[in-house]
């Protein structure tokens, strides 16, 4: 009998599955392959995964993804699956992501990017904990741990990226089933100062923008959604189809020492932005060109303890004394509205009595209760580096099988920062964690990379990979946004724009903790501004003094208070506060905090301008005119380091009390 009843099922899913070809038009997707063969069935060809000689349903392009999901699920062992729940980084030789002293490219900024992207070499940094980026190797990693997920943070050519993309996915397409991989990347277009391993890529081939907190502060949405959009052509061009990124988190504590890669404290900003990183990256479902995103980090790793971060023991909670719990999830509503593929918790434990105290990733009220029913998201949980074994806050007196047992229960899919995934098979095999929620997390991933068009072509083109990636055309869009994303903020003595034949010395003091002179005299030959840079102070009309402050890597904590006052962030107030005594002076600040400027120029400064990751070309035309700033405050700076710590971390500045604010969120002026 039931024999019968399959056999029925059968045959009307194949009627079905007949009159629904003849309602569409079915067209042939081109198929990449280097090792397996193909199979026709009228008229189409498939690729033969499995090596079996017949078209499964896995392999069939034409039927629809679930029903894919469910033959491939079917058809894997459970090594493969636990395989496939494990995101490694994987390397290249002499890729440059975790030797100290590496060589990196120049780029035509105020300051060396060389210093400003140096990464940081985390297998022998003190103190743990840091996040180590444990890596199999590629082959092993695939053939003998069934891994199929990885995080490339190399950083080379767009040529090597794709051609060991290809090769990669030659490997994959060799094995058992022939599931290829997913390659993601933290992000690779933005100039940033904190480039540490699992933050940023720092200087790469991509196109060049503006750091994330300069994309808010342009108040162009058309913009940033092109800027999405190019940056996925590059990506996808090489390979890379999955981006860590970005944050949704809110800089309500001017502390934290991640706030650079947010876009803000303002939650409506925020969650305009991430709606268009979304959708440019992605569109508005995902397909064979997107870039599939993984917003983080929920619920809001913004309000920390004392701004300190929770990767350290000493930073692990989060806390709300401001009652703005709410306010925080509204970017991660826009995220999932739309449609970001992957969701991030972040490792901390919150504090308080509504929630049970340990990490995110562990946490079921966080994930299950809240981010599954009650915001609807149905893609992928995607837990950060090492909460298992290295950032296990709340659940540090469990064995690391209940550790998986805990997070697989709240709902975590996929973890972060391992290579291999023999803990997590015995997990399983022990009975703490069911195959049938294992399976659940499978449906999660494979449905990304059917979606994503993997199985019929994982291969890019090498050559036009090469072309793509860093052209001319995407540089001018983010050429535009380098100067968009520039705040003029005070212009109370009118030496802005910079009148025509000027003599103006222009001076970076970066201090990266490594050079002896951390200051930088640039003479810039560009034709049009029409004034003459000079050698020395002495010399000039106008001073430009482009101010870089430097907090130290994020992976440099020590668990100390953080101040923001410019004098402990590697500022020589003294040199600065010579030259505006003796020189008409612009000063320009670099913020990747709301940095305390009170010591400078008696603390009232006439000319001042905020950048936040561009160029010096950028910072040129705009302080000569040759482009009116429009920029906006992305944040709220605070006039002393007696509110900053007095402040909530939970409550944005532009709704902290009156006396708070030096500079205001959404503060900034034209010509």
């Amino acid at each position: 009998m039931r024999a019968c009843l399959r056999y029925a099922t059968h045959i009307l899913f194949q009627a079905v599955f007949a009159l629904s070809l003849n309602a569409q038009k079915i067209v042939q997707p081109d198929l990449g392959k280097r090792s397996v063969a193909l199979l026709k069935e009228k008229n189409f060809e498939f690729k033969d995964l499995n090596k079996n000689g017949k078209l499964d349903q896995y392999e069939d392009w034409r039927l629809p993804i679930d029903v894919r999901v469910k033959d491939l699920v079917n058809q894997m062992t459970l090594e493969e699956k636990i395989g496939f729940m494990v995101i490694s980084t994987t390397r290249l030789a002499g890729d440059y992501s975790f030797q100290p002293n590496a060589p990196k490219a120049e780029i035509s900024s105020g300051f060396n990017e060389e210093d400003l992207m140096q990464p940081i070499n985390m297998f022998t940094r003190k103190p743990l904990p840091v996040p180590t980026m444990s890596a199999a190797g590629t082959t092993k990693g695939v053939m003998n741990f069934q891994l199929r997920h990885f995080i490339l943070r190399a950083n080379t050519s767009a040529k090597i990226m794709a051609e060991w993309s290809n090769n990669l996915q030659a490997l994959c397409e060799s094995s058992r089933l022939g599931i290829p991989a997913v390659i993601a990347s933290n992000p690779r277009n933005h100039v940033t100062i904190d480039a540490s391993i699992g933050l940023s890529v720092g200087t790469t081939v991509f196109s060049k923008w503006p750091g994330e907190l300069g994309l808010a502060a342009m108040r162009d949405l058309k913009l940033t959604r092109e800027f999405a959009e190019i940056a996925g052509k590059e990506w996808s061009a090489v390979g890379l189809r999955k981006g860590y990124m970005y944050m949704a988190d809110l800089s309500t504590e001017p502390r934290w020492q991640r706030i650079e890669g947010t876009f803000g404290e303002n939650a409506d900003l925020t969650s305009d932005m991430i709606r268009e990183i979304v959708l440019g990256f992605q569109g508005t479902k995902l397909g064979k060109n997107s870039v599939a995103m993984t917003t983080k980090h929920f619920p809001g790793g913004g309000p920390q303890v004392g701004g300190q971060d929770s990767h350290f023991d000493w930073g692990k909670n989060a806390h709300y004394p401001g009652g703005m719990f709410e306010y925080h999830l509204k970017p991660f509503k826009a995220a999932i509205a739309a449609g970001t593929s992957s969701i991030m918790p972040y490792y901390s434990a919150p504090k308080g009595k509504e929630f049970e105290e340990v990490g995110f990733s562990y946490n079921k009220a966080i994930i299950q209760d809240l981010l599954r029913k009650q915001l609807g998201f149905k893609g992928i949980i995607n837990s950060d580096t090492g909460p298992i074994d290295m950032m296990p806050w709340g659940v540090e007196n469990l064995t690391i099988l209940e550790r998986y047992q805990k997070a697989i229960n709240a709902g975590v899919d996929i973890f972060s920062g391992g290579a291999d995934p023999s803990l997590l098979l015995e997990t399983v095999k022990k009975g703490l964690v069911s195959e049938e929620r294992i399976n659940e997390s499978i449906t999660r991933l494979l449905r990304e990379k059917f979606q994503l068009g993997l199985f019929e072509n994982p291969y890019v083109d090498v050559e036009a990979a090469v072309k793509t990636v860093g052209n001319a055309d995407f540089q001018k869009k983010g050429d535009l946004a380098l100067r968009k994303s520039i705040v003029l903020l005070r212009n109370d003595d009118k030496l802005l724009p910079i009148a025509k034949k000027t003599k103006v010395y222009f001076e970076t003091y970066y201090d990266n903790g490594r050079t002896k002179n951390p200051i930088t005299v640039n003479k810039p030959n560009i034709q049009h501004t029409n004034i003459e840079f000079v050698g020395s102070k002495e010399e000039a009309d106008v001073v430009l003094l482009w101010l870089i402050p430097n907090g130290g890597s994020l992976f440099s904590s020590q668990g100390k208070p953080i101040e923001l006052s410019l004098s402990k962030n590697k500022i020589d107030v003294a040199h600065v506060n010579e030259i505006i005594q003796v020189k008409p002076t612009i000063v320009a600040i670099n913020f990747t905090n709301p940095w305390v400027i009170d010591e400078i120029g008696g603390g009232n400064l006439k000319s001042v301008l905020a950048t936040f990751g561009t160029t010096s070309e950028a910072l040129i035309d705009v302080v000569t005119g040759a482009f009116n700033p429009t920029g906006k405050m992305p944040f709220t700076t605070p006039v002393s380091e007696k509110v900053v710590s007095e402040n909530q971390s939970d409550v944005p500045g532009y709704l902290k009390p009156q006396g708070y604010a030096l500079f205001k969120f959404g503060e900034g002026i034209s010509y």
